[in-house]
């Protein structure tokens, strides 16, 4: 007589006791709830805190130095601006003040001329009043150089060469005459001169 045949069920799938379950989850709560798990879990936390505030930190500080870089290539750019349009209304004014003399001295010669060489045809009354009116053309234009430079040097070399120029009068004797001549050469040359230094660069 034969016997029934036996059939192995593996243990993995009978049925667990309940204690066993429970035995098994008070373990893993213990586990999740030991010193070891909390610390690791405010580690994480405080390293995600900290790396948020320094990303924060980070785009403000790039947007300050951003901004404070900004003002300053835009101050730099005002400040070249206003040099360089000061440095053009200093170029104007030197030049046209440095004609103004160069005719002015022109004028005082043609008068001293006309009125010691006895040359045909010159008017020495209108020469007079020429003399007048280039006198006060040099003395706006003078006007003009004080308005863009600062009180010192340059300002009284430009009335010296003013005042040089002036000093050819049509009653000085020849010896006079040329000497005065040179000297309101060398006081316009000397103006302008000192006038490049305000210039340059």
């Amino acid at each position: 007589m034969s016997q029934p045949s036996r059939t192995c069920i593996p243990a993995s799938a009978l049925p667990r006791p309940r204690w066993c379950t429970t035995v098994a989850a008070t373990k893993t709560r213990r586990r999740r709830n030991s010193p070891s798990s909390l610390s690791r879990m405010w580690l994480g936390s405080f390293v995600v805190i900290v790396t948020s505030i320094v990303a924060v930190v980070g785009t403000l500080l790039g947007a300050v130095v951003t901004h404070y870089f900004q003002r300053r290539n835009r101050a730099d750019a005002e400040h070249f601006e206003r040099s360089e349009r000061l440095r053009q209304e200093r170029l104007s004014a030197y030049t046209t003040f440095g004609g103004a003399l160069v005719n002015l001295r022109r004028a005082h010669m043609d008068r001293w001329y006309a009125t010691n060489d006895q040359r045909d045809g010159a008017d020495t009354e209108a020469l007079r009043y020429e003399t007048y009116r280039l006198y006060t053309t040099a003395q706006e234009a003078l006007f003009r150089v004080q308005l863009v430079t600062e009180p010192g040097e340059l300002v009284d070399l430009g009335r010296a060469a003013i005042e040089a120029t002036a000093d050819l009068k049509p009653n000085l004797v020849h010896k006079d005459f040329d000497a005065a001549r040179e000297t309101s050469r060398q006081r316009i040359f000397e103006f302008m001169d000192a006038a490049r230094r305000y210039v340059e660069g």
